[in-house]
C-alpha cells in the first residue's frame, strides 16, 4: 500500500490557482483532486511529484506550513490607476529566473574579457524631452531618417532593429515559450516584454506570442528603460501604459522612434479620407496598424472612441488570424531569436576554449548533445 504524503489543502489550493490550472482540469488527471484540496484525502509521493510538475511548481513547496509569497524579482510597471495586477503565473517567474540566469553569466564572461561597461545605459532621466531620446537612439544605432521606410516589410525592420540593438551590446531575446517548451505559452495578457538593466549585459526580452509587428514597439519601449537604466516588467493594455511617469515616458520615445511626429502629421492628412488609413500608414513606417491609431491618438488626429473602436476590431481580427495559423517553422533558426545571437556565440565561445563546461553550456542554451551542436552550425558559430 502506497503512503500518503500529509500536505496541507491550501498548498494544494495555491499550486491550482498559480498554475492557472481549473479543478476540472486537474482533475481529469487526478481523479482525486478534489479530495485532495478539500482536505479529504492525500496524495502518495508519486503523485505529488505529478502534481508538481503539472502545475509548475517547486516539489518542496508542498512541505512548507504557508503558501509562499513569490514576488516579482524585477520592479513591475504593469500598474493600472494604482491597482496591482495578480500573482504572476509560473511561466513569467520561470522565464525571467531563466533570462536572469544567462545575463548573471554573459556578466561575468564580459568582464573576464575585458570588455568596458555601456556608456549609454542611464544616461537619461523622465524629465528629458521624448523626442530628443528617440533621435539620440536613433543616431546611436546607426540609423538614418526614416530607416524604416526603404524597407519593404515590417519584418526587415525588426530583424534589422533588432541586428542593430545587439550591435550596441545589448542581449535581445524574443520567444513565446517557456525555454523551448511549446506546453508553456508565454500570456500577452500578461506581459509583453521586460528588461535587466546592467551596464556590461542589459537583456531585452520580448514576449514571442505578440504580433510580430507590435513586437516592433515593445522593443524601442524597453530600449528607452536601457537609456533611463531603470529595467523591469512592462504591458500596455490597449498601448495604454500605465500611470507611472516611467512608462508613460518610455512610451512616447517609442511612439516618436517609430512614427516621428513631424512626418505623422503630413502623412495622416494624405489617408485620413481613404479606406483603411491606419494599414496605409502602418506600411509606411512598418510598425502595426494600431501602433498608429496610438500615434494618431496622442497627436490628437483621432478621438479616444474612434482607437477605442479601432483597437477592438484590430485585436479581434488579429486573434481569428492567430487561430487559423500553422505556426511550424526551422527550430534552429526559431531558437536563434529565443537566445540572440550574442549570448549563444559567447557560450560557444567559452565552451570551445574551455573556460566553460559543456553541461553549463548544455544549461545556458537549453540544449545538449547533438540538437547543441547543430544549433551552433546552424547560425554559424560552429564548425
Amino acid at each position: 500500500m502506497s503512503v500518503r504524503v500529509p500536505i496541507l489543502p491550501e498548498l494544494i489550493r495555491w499550486a491550482r490557482e498559480r498554475s492557472g490550472w481549473s479543478v476540472e482540469e486537474l482533475t481529469a488527471a487526478f481523479p482525486a483532486f478534489p479530495k485532495w484540496e478539500a482536505g479529504d484525502a492525500h496524495p502518495t509521493m508519486k503523485q505529488l511529484e505529478k502534481l508538481a510538475a503539472r502545475t509548475y511548481a517547486p516539489l518542496g513547496y508542498f512541505f512548507l506550513t504557508t503558501p509562499p509569497d513569490e514576488p516579482l524579482p524585477i520592479p513591475d510597471f504593469r500598474t493600472v490607476a494604482d491597482r496591482r495586477v495578480a500573482r504572476p503565473s509560473p511561466h513569467l517567474l520561470d522565464t525571467i529566473h531563466a533570462v536572469q540566469l544567462r545575463q548573471d553569466w554573459m556578466r561575468g564572461f564580459l568582464i573576464e574579457q575585458g570588455e568596458s561597461p555601456l556608456d549609454f545605459v542611464g544616461t537619461r532621466t523622465v524629465r528629458d524631452v521624448p523626442r530628443e531620446v528617440a533621435l539620440e537612439i536613433r543616431n546611436t544605432l546607426g540609423l538614418e531618417a526614416r530607416w524604416s521606410r526603404r524597407l519593404d516589410t515590417w519584418e526587415e525592420a525588426l530583424r534589422l532593429l533588432v541586428q542593430k540593438i545587439e550591435g550596441l551590446g545589448v542581449l535581445v531575446m524574443i520567444n513565446g515559450v517557456v525555454e523551448n517548451n511549446t506546453h508553456r505559452p508565454l500570456n500577452v495578457d500578461e506581459f509583453r516584454g521586460f528588461v535587466l538593466c546592467d551596464t556590461y549585459a542589459p537583456v531585452i526580452f520580448i514576449n514571442g506570442a505578440d504580433a510580430k509587428a507590435a513586437q516592433m514597439f515593445t522593443l524601442v519601449h524597453e530600449l528607452a528603460h536601457l537609456w533611463l537604466g531603470q529595467g523591469g516588467l512592462t504591458d500596455f493594455k490597449e498601448l495604454m501604459p500605465s500611470e507611472n511617469v516611467v512608462e508613460v515616458f518610455c512610451n512616447h520615445v517609442a511612439a516618436e522612434f517609430l512614427v516621428p511626429a513631424e512626418e505623422m502629421a503630413p502623412a495622416w492628412q494624405d489617408v485620413r479620407n481613404g479606406e483603411k488609413p491606419f494599414e496605409r500608414l502602418a506600411r509606411l513606417f512598418k510598425v502595426s496598424p494600431v501602433v498608429v491609431a496610438r500615434r494618431a491618438l496622442d497627436l490628437e488626429l483621432i478621438s479616444r472612441r474612434q482607437y477605442f473602436d479601432y483597437y477592438k476590431t484590430y485585436r479581434e481580427a488579429a486573434a481569428e488570424r492567430r487561430a487559423h495559423s500553422s505556426g511550424g517553422g526551422n527550430f534552429y533558426l526559431t531558437l536563434g531569436s529565443r537566445l540572440g545571437r550574442r549570448f549563444p556565440a559567447a557560450v560557444y565561445s567559452a565552451a570551445k576554449g574551455g573556460s566553460l563546461q559543456y553541461r553549463d553550456a548544455y544549461q545556458l542554451t537549453g540544449l545538449s548533445g547533438t540538437s547543441y551542436d547543430r544549433f551552433g552550425k546552424e547560425l554559424g558559430f560552429a564548425v
